[in-house]
């Protein structure tokens, strides 16, 4: 990059690297910094003695010469999640010993991932390098579960310990290079579930610096310059192919070059393709992302209180998944499948030359469109690029954008809305979310609300009345979209960011889970 408004430059920093094993060990013989014990709130049971009934906790305790038992107490800890003791112990093989709530019981991945985000968080505070991670109770998982379980901890690790400084003048080094996790098994199986760990969270964080950077050090030329660095550095499986605004206009984009009209920064059309390393290819699929790295809202611009213009540049969230979710497949190299990437990538700004509210633009299927709300602009991008997706010869795309306010205030900020006509695909989707833990919910395609989308002088227009905002947005995305390719649309709105307004990366494990799925 060379002059950004601003002058800003992000920091490169080396993201520290984790070795993680899997080992059968006595936890009371470990040596190191951190000793995290994940407990339930039925783990916390005692004897008439007030001794722990639990055997792994009873044998610590009883090393520490009651210490454990006397702090919980003290301390009023009860195992619920968000809870946690850690006592600095001299003398003991672990300098710091320390509980972590999961609550009552312990199942799901996402509880696993708070647990390893939680023994993260003392890991920062402590300085701790090395730690050791066991479960008070594992006798009833299966080895499946124990799988999973390992998986959930070792990301929530990772992804607990990421802060993202690029954009600051002072950063610390984060001291933790080393986790053992105990009690859940060991062996080939185990180290390759951790190594996908390690690759789905580097996915994840790259997701994140993408959303995190701000509009005048990522713009579309920048987002296009990353998504190529993943083709090159794993260019055994990835080709790249960026077409410019010229390029788009020969392929009749009109609806997403519409959008791009007004920014001084050029449009950069975007697309990765991934193929497998060895054998056939049995289907292919693409991943379609909304890439507004800032959206003003153009002339119908975003105004008053709770317009949120100052966080658009998470407006290119869905881009941000779909290129974590590449990263992660560069390193996993999945077989049989081949999976295209695709971002139409622009910002939505205002100018003399720009796209008026009452303009009538023509996407590359031939459609016309009168633009009744140049806010509505994510789904004229997405427009050109799913009709470009089909044209791959795809069987199956899935495409997510952060695209409607609607979707928050119906599914609120974690959890995000499905959308699709095909039972199996979503059958296919939501299970790959209940493996990594992410929050998606099926929302209806009410066919009838399409009447509020016709125009009296095009074919449609780009928004409907203000109910079912969300459903008419996914009715609009449906009209780019062949019949024969099955299609579902992820409207990621709330969870793109979290509550200190920070990207999450969210979609990515998901996606990469589904292509998996597909690939097997």
């Amino acid at each position: 990059m060379s002059h950004t408004l601003g002058l800003t430059h992000p920091s490169i920093i080396e993201s520290s690297k984790i070795s993680f094993s899997a080992k059968e060990v006595d936890v009371t013989e470990w040596k190191g910094d951190i000793l995290a014990v994940g407990v339930t709130v039925k783990d916390l049971a005692r004897d008439s003695n007030s001794n722990f009934e639990n055997s792994i906790l009873k044998k610590l305790d009883s090393k520490l010469g009651g210490l454990l038992a006397e702090a919980s107490s003290e301390e009023d800890f009860s195992g619920k999640v968000g809870q946690s003791i850690f006592l600095r112990i001299a003398g003991f093989g672990s300098k710091r010993v320390g509980l972590i709530g999961l609550g009552q019981s312990a199942s799901t991945p996402a509880a696993f991932k708070g647990f390893g985000e939680a023994v993260a968080a003392a890991a920062k505070s402590a300085q701790g390098s090395t730690a050791v991670i066991v479960l008070a109770s594992s006798e009833g998982l299966s080895a499946q579960s124990k799988l999973s379980s390992v998986y959930a901890i070792a990301s929530g690790v990772v992804l607990g310990l990421f802060e993202d400084n690029r954009y600051k003048s002072e950063s610390k080094k984060l001291a933790l290079s080393s986790v053992d996790i105990i009690g859940l098994g060991s062996g080939p199986e185990l180290d390759k579930k951790l190594k996908y760990a390690g690759d789905v969270s580097s996915g994840i964080i790259f997701g994140r610096e993408l959303v995190n950077s701000p509009a005048n050090v990522l713009t579309p030329g920048v987002l296009a310059e990353e998504a190529s660095k993943i083709a090159s550095t794993y260019s055994d499986v990835f080709t790249s192919t960026i077409l410019n605004a010229e390029q788009c206009k020969e392929l009749k984009m009109g609806s997403y070059l519409g959008v791009a009209e007004a920014s001084a920064n050029p449009p950069h059309f975007i697309h990765l393709r991934y193929k497998p390393p060895t054998g056939p290819v049995n289907v292919k699929l693409a991943l379609v992302g909304k890439g507004l790295t800032f959206d003003s809202g153009g002339y119908n611009i975003k105004t008053g209180p709770g317009c949120s213009i100052e966080f658009m540049k998470f407006d290119m969230g869905g881009s941000a998944a779909v290129f974590g979710a590449a990263k992660a497949l560069g390193q996993i190299k999945p077989l049989g499948v081949e999976v295209h990437f695709i971002a139409a990538a622009c910002e939505n700004m205002i100018s003399g030359t720009g796209m008026r509210p009452g303009d009538i633009i023509t996407a590359s299927n031939g459609k016309t469109i009168e633009v009744n709300n140049t806010d509505a602009e994510g789904r004229l991008t997405l427009a050109d690029a799913l009709v470009y997706a089909c044209n791959q010869g795809v069987e199956k795309i899935v495409d997510l954008a952060t695209l409607t306010g609607a979707c928050v205030v119906a599914l609120g900020p974690s959890i995000a809305g499905v959308f699709t006509p095909n039972d199996d695909l979503a059958k296919e989707v939501l299970e790959a979310a209940e493996v990594s833990g992410e929050k998606l919910w099926r929302m209806p395609l009410e066919e009838s609300y399409w009447e509020s989308m016709k125009s009296g002088v095009a074919d449609m227009v780009n928004t409907g009345g203000r109910q079912g905002g969300a459903i008419s947005a996914a009715l609009f995305l449906k009209q780019f979209v062949d019949e024969k390719v099955q299609w579902m649309h992820i409207d990621m709105a709330g969870p793109v960011s979290n509550d200190k307004h920070s990207g999450t990366g969210f979609g990515i494990a998901t996606l990469v889970e589904w292509v998996l799925k597909n690939a097997s």
